[in-house]
């Protein structure tokens, strides 16, 4: 797929990015040269070939869903500058 410099104009102007007259024609070559890879890649038959989710085929080790810590929710509110009905209260930060 070629863009022409016209192209390029719209894309900088819908992005809000300044390209002037003597980048636009770098540019639109660089991208040109990366939307011709894109369509190279969109070529390739991949029919048969399995997603791939990690190359070596390994899994996460997960931990086991164990309560580790102990409820220390009195502890923490007692030095609390204000507290009520088990709940923080906190400055109105929005009218």
């Amino acid at each position: 797929m070629a863009l022409t410099e016209s192209d390029v104009e719209k894309i900088a102007h819908l992005a809000r990015l300044s390209v002037t007259e003597r980048e636009r024609a770098e540019v639109t070559a660089r991208l040109t040269s990366i939307l011709g890879m894109v369509d190279r890649l969109q070529a390739v038959d991949t029919a048969g070939v399995e997603p791939l989710a990690h190359p070596l085929d390994a899994t996460q080790p997960l931990r086991a869903d164990l309560v580790t810590e102990t409820d220390r929710r009195d502890d923490y509110q007692r030095v609390a500058p204000a507290v009520e009905n088990g709940l923080f209260l906190v400055p109105k930060v929005i009218e």
